[in-house]
């Protein structure tokens, strides 16, 4: 099964400005559709509980897999608390062909430390923090990247797509 991170960052390369940020008003319109339309493709998303929570709602047009604990129940999302591995086999055996994992930190790092994505699409926006959440929430060996493309998505929007080098 192929897997990819899709995530979108301030040019000072962080995807929040906390754990309790409940709006991506600071996302552009180019990167919601850009969004949007590449997991529907996928056909599945994966995020946390507080990612789940930022966009309040289960995501039409694709499966919802939200890692949460057990006493959560989200009508319209399937609730997991799977290791990555067991996860994406369990998706293959279902028929998906893809997955998006779509954050937030824990959940990038869950499944870029298990060996697990194979893309990466970035989209940079013309924003800064200067202190927030980065991409990763800890230490993992280094995993080299491959630029496939670089496009912009508005006049001041970038979107990135990497191949991890395996």
């Amino acid at each position: 099964m192929k897997t990819f991170i899709i995530a979108v960052l301030t040019a000072d390369g962080l995807i929040a400005e906390s754990t309790d940020q409940i709006s991506t008003d600071w996302t552009s319109k180019e990167d919601k559709k850009f969004f949007s339309a590449r997991t529907k493709e996928a056909g599945v998303i994966v995020l946390g509980y507080n990612t789940y929570k930022t966009i309040g709602r289960p995501l039409p047009g694709r499966l919802n897999v939200v890692y949460a604990s057990p006493d959560v129940n989200i009508n319209g999302v399937e609730v997991t608390q799977k290791d990555p591995v067991n996860l994406l086999k369990e998706l293959e055996e279902r028929g998906f062909k893809e997955a998006a994992i779509c954050g937030g930190t824990t959940i990038f790092t869950m499944f870029m430390e298990a060996g697990l994505v194979d893309k990466l699409y970035l989209t940079i926006e013309p924003v800064v923090f200067g202190s927030g959440m980065a991409l990763f929430n800890k230490k993992f060996d280094p995993q080299k990247l491959e630029l496939v493309a670089s496009d912009r998505l508005g006049d001041n929007t970038v979107l990135l797509e990497y191949n991890v080098v395996k």
